[in-house]
């Protein structure tokens, strides 16, 4: 075997493409949308070495087009569940031994082909199946994925580079980062494929084998993110990706004495659940599990009397409406001052009257459809109820179409009570709640700011005013794990902004950082002695 302290590339964000007109990318894009579209395709689960198309078979339409049927995939049950983690665990011991620089290649080649050819695919692939515009597809599946996989090498040879400062002489003190023992489960959400890629891939980096459940309606672009880590070498049985119904996962995984840990992002109920039952059979296991998970959001946009009208209206137009208001970042509910309202309200219904809404395919749209029937049921629920109280008012929007798919107006709502239950519940779409408050009532508004809602994941402070901003950094900084300072909520890139809240948010394990990949880990520490003693007598019993 080869011999070598190896330094891998250093990674650099990859640069984000703007497919303006008569771009190549664009071109690209537009072709392999249109291939997407005119071939209706089977897909696969991938166990072991095998492509299961076996099951319930289900539909994969366009949440925007949901009379087009874009793909079909197959249901598993609860064998299905069982023979995943068997094949998970008889590729481990091979896996857990290759090389790290062998695993890190893998993962390297990946980036390199999602970058260059199969970044029209997998950026189409997440425009049909999740309906992003060209623009969120591009930051997510392309720029955000590859540097998940790029930086999570660099900050595994960190890892491994971490080793006791002091080795006295005679003896050698070293640590090994072990996998963990047993295999892990990846449960991943239907809005960003950057995340349904890093889950599995991040634990699977640092020697671990994973069964990953994706959400069923990002299922159409993780097939493609299955095809390219086979293609990069991935060996069969590391990852092994199943479509199975959540609580039929669930009753089988965390019922397995090889049951090592979760990562997870989705809602906070669902992460609390899990909790819940993973505490209950904790004696059933080998090893205490590791549960990692980023949940919910109520993401606040505060803006200090001082602050520019325009700086804010954009980062709220930005922050609550790219991608539906469906990032777990999506600026949610906003505080205004008095003095300040009449000009962010102008501009946002300016800007709102400009935005065009309508099919991915179509490139000057910047809103699109939301993720399925249901998302659209509950949201038209809120809008209704906004709309027939009182003490609201809708600024802006309040309208919903489900005919052709499932598309919700930016809706902006302006309330007299702080806790409005728009202004507490996460609602994950595009609906703003705004709340006014008079402008000497700046620190009575952190405080309520602080205790509305049980989440703690993004926020952020826009103020011209250096002494408010210190005040709001302090006073906030339980409620929000990644807090901005002039600028919306949204837009965390790898590398630079780890990424997790705490409270109902999550677990703060900050994907996009070394401190994430230390949870798929479980150190072993070596002392090796040169010259061991050889009488159990110390000097001092000596006489």
């Amino acid at each position: 075997m080869l011999k070598g302290f190896f330094n891998v590339p250093t990674p650099q964000n990859e640069t984000v493409l703007n497919y303006g007109p008569h771009s190549v990318e664009r071109a690209a894009l537009k072709d392999a949308l249109a291939e997407a579209r005119a071939y209706k395709i089977d897909i696969p689960m991938y166990i072991g070495d095998k492509q299961v198309y076996e099951g319930k078979r289900l539909e994969i339409r366009p949440p925007h087009d949901h009379k087009h049927l874009l793909a079909n995939f197959f249901e598993g049950d609860k064998s299905t569940v069982e023979q995943a983690i068997d094949a998970a665990l008889a590729a481990k011991a091979d896996w857990e031994n290759m090389p790290w620089e062998q695993r890190a290649a893998i993962f390297l080649k990946a980036a390199d082909l999602f970058a260059g050819p199969y970044r029209a695919k997998i950026n189409a692939a997440t425009m049909l199946g999740q309906s992003k515009n060209a623009y969120q597809a591009e930051i997510d599946a392309a720029c955000e994925l590859i540097d998940f996989l790029r930086f999570n090498v660099h900050y595994m040879t960190e890892i491994y580079a971490q080793q006791p400062p002091i080795s006295p002489r005679g003896i050698w003190n070293r640590v090994e980062q072990r996998p963990l023992e047993g295999f892990v489960f990846a449960l991943t959400p239907f809005n960003f494929t950057a995340i349904a890629g890093n889950l599995p891939s991040s634990a699977a980096m640092m020697g671990n084998v994973v069964v990953w459940k994706p959400a069923y309606t990002q299922i159409y672009a993780a097939n493609v993110l299955m095809q390219v880590f086979l293609e990069a070498g991935l060996p069969p049985g590391v990852i092994n990706l199943i479509y199975v119904d959540g609580p039929v996962a669930g009753d089988v995984i965390f019922n397995h004495p090889d049951f090592a840990g979760i990562h997870f992002t989705g809602s906070t109920a669902v992460f609390q659940n899990i909790w819940q039952t993973i505490g209950t059979n904790i004696h059933k296991y080998k090893t205490y599990p590791r549960i990692v998970g980023e949940t919910g959001g109520k993401d606040f946009v505060l803006a200090h009397p001082s602050a520019n009208a325009d700086v804010v209206s954009t980062a709220l137009v930005r922050g609550a409406f790219e991608y539906q208001g469906q990032k777990c970042s999506a600026a949610s509910r906003a505080y205004i001052p008095a003095s300040l309202w009449p000009a962010v309200e102008e501009n946002m219904k300016r800007d709102l009257a400009s935005i065009k809404m309508g099919p991915t395919e179509d490139f000057e749209n910047f809103v699109n459809a939301v993720i399925s029937e249901v998302s659209f049921d509950k949201l038209a629920k809120y809008i209704d109820a906004a709309k027939a109280d009182e003490g609201v008012e809708i600024v802006a929007g309040g309208t919903y179409d489900k005919s052709q798919g499932w598309f919700i107006q930016p809706t902006v709502i302006k309330v007299t009570d702080p806790y409005y239950v728009t202004m507490c519940t996460e609602l994950f779409g595009p609906v703003l709640t705004v709340y006014v408050y008079e402008d000497d009532q700046f620190d009575e508004i952190l405080d309520i700011v602080d205790k509305t809602s049980i989440y703690a994941l993004t926020g952020s402070i826009v103020s011209q005013d250096r002494y408010a901003i210190a005040k709001a950094t302090h006073a906030l900084r339980n409620a929000a794990g990644n807090f901005y300072i002039n600028d919306k909520p949204t837009g965390a890139v790898v590398g630079q902004q780890p990424f997790g809240g705490a409270r109902g948010s999550g677990t703060n394990d900050k994907a996009g950082s070394m401190i994430n990949l230390l949870r798929w880990v479980s150190p072993r520490t070596i002392k090796e002695t040169f010259d061991p003693p050889k009488d159990y007598r110390y000097p001092f019993l000596q006489k």
